[in-house]
């Protein structure tokens, strides 16, 4: 589960839906997402869409990032092959003519 930040807005479903207009401006101006609770619960986090992208840029990178990191390991492990072995098999695979020098 995640954590939730105190420090983030909290407020109820039914306030968000009374003041909807209010609560998009906040959320377009600082940016930060509003935790809307159901019956005292959190329940739904919104944020606008800028916000949300970013997020979304950030979950891109670290999963790229990963991916980095689990190549750097396969290759300390002495598993892959070199660059040129891998070109050569993916042009014969792909009936590519090789380079002219």
């Amino acid at each position: 589960m995640i954590a939730l930040h105190v420090s983030e807005e909290v407020h109820s479903l039914s306030e968000f839906t009374q003041n909807s207009a209010e609560f998009i401006e906040q959320l377009e101006e600082t940016g930060q997402p509003v935790i809307l609770t159901v019956n005292g619960q959190a329940k739904i986090i919104v944020q606008d869409v800028a916000a949300y992208q970013r997020m979304l840029e950030l979950v891109d990178r670290m999963e790229m990032l990963e991916g980095l990191r689990e190549s750097l390991d396969s290759m300390k492990q002495g598993k892959g092959k070199p660059a040129r072995e891998f070109f050569e098999e993916l042009r014969k695979k792909h009936g590519i003519p090789p380079r002219e020098k």
